[in-house]
């Protein structure tokens, strides 16, 4: 369990150093879709390690939102919204 954590907290680091360094609004975005699919992952692993199943339908309301807020996003940058 504490490898799984440590592989959570090293792709959100990698994920946040593409976000501040990305030289593009493309590449900002697709860190940020990527901190949101880590974060899912470790709600997930947060579940079964608390056994708590509650955080498996948090995890799923978030996937969706992340969806929905990054297909926004993208319309918005290519000029669709």
């Amino acid at each position: 369990m504490i490898f799984f954590l440590f592989v959570i907290i090293l792709a959100i680091i990698f994920a946040a150093i593409r976000g501040i360094k990305g030289p593009t609004a493309s590449d900002i975005i697709i860190a940020l879709d990527n901190l949101t699919i880590i974060i899912t992952a470790g709600l997930v692993l947060l579940s079964l390690f608390f056994e708590r199943y509650i955080y498996l339908d948090v995890a799923l309301i978030y996937g969706v939102l992340s969806f929905i807020g990054v297909l926004t996003l993208a319309r918005y940058i290519e000029g669709g919204l």
